[in-house]
């Protein structure tokens, strides 16, 4: 009978415990809480940003400038533009955005350690909160422009996913994806067989699509100079392991193109309703 008994603290730390221990259960959550702690205060991740990305944006990833610089044609320049950013991680991107724009950011990831950041950083004119792929929610055409850059794998269900994106979109708007296949998803023959393509068709939704797999190449060729141009501070602040995983996430550029372009593939989608 006890637990009928409990107070309201007592209920809170329960309904917490609850809550953290389903999202540890979530795809990397524990490695992207990790992750953003670290990215907040060490120096060499945030040189090495730079130098690999030209732009600090806590990159895990592939999202170079030259991606999120084609992300600015697509917004419109009237007044009260409203962006939303799929995992928005700390919000980085979207601060550069809404600089360059002035734009009100919206955006939501599941790493509590990214949320606070992006809420901290960016007060102004921005909505930033912990939510989940296909649990987050947010009013009908509501945004002029939806973001996903590497955060489409997360979703449980692709399709349905889609279709809350396509309610979310005003009109107009456009929905920005950078997709790579194989690693989390599965190497298909083109852009136009993918997880994501069978999604968008079952949802009408029109695309156009680039492939930037040479690109992709180049860039994570650049990215394994960087992170052994920082090997040194990245030790000497105790994140050789942050270093370590970045030389395992190049490892495949020590192939040849042809060869990687075997297995990896990746590209732009620009999606209207």
């Amino acid at each position: 009978m006890k637990d009928f008994l409990l107070n309201e603290d007592d209920v809170k730390v329960k309904l917490d415990k609850f809550i953290n221990r389903n999202k540890s259960e979530l795809l990397f959550y524990d490695a992207y809480e990790d992750f953003y702690a670290m990215a907040r205060k060490s120096n060499a991740f945030k040189a090495f940003c730079i130098d690999a990305f030209g732009q600090d944006f806590s990159q895990d990833g592939f999202s170079d400038i030259h991606q999120i610089d084609l992300i600015l044609q697509y917004i419109p320049t009237q007044d009260e533009i409203h962006i939303l950013d799929i995992g928005c991680g700390n919000g980085k991107m979207l601060g550069y955005l809404q600089k360059k724009t002035g734009a009100y950011i919206h955006g939501f990831d599941y790493s509590e350690q990214a949320i606070k950041t992006a809420q901290a950083l960016f007060p102004t004119n921005a909505e930033f909160k912990e939510g989940v792929i296909g649990e987050a929610d947010y009013p009908e055409e509501r945004f002029d422009i939806i973001i996903s850059m590497d955060t489409m794998y997360f979703a449980k269900d692709m399709t349905a996913f889609v279709a809350q994106v396509k309610k979310w979109l005003r009109p107009n708007g456009v929905f920005f994806v950078g997709y790579q296949e194989g690693d989390v998803m599965p190497k298909t023959c083109d852009s136009k067989t993918t997880v994501l393509s069978d999604a968008l068709d079952k949802n009408g939704m029109i695309y156009e699509v680039t492939d930037i797999t040479r690109q992709t190449y180049d860039m994570l060729q650049l990215k394994r100079k960087s992170a052994l141009t920082h090997q040194t501070e990245f030790e000497a602040e105790g994140n050789k392991n942050w270093f370590d995983m970045l030389m395992l996430q190049t490892e495949c550029i020590l192939e040849p193109f042809e060869q990687f372009q075997e297995r990896m593939a990746r590209y732009i989608y620009v999606i209207r309703k």
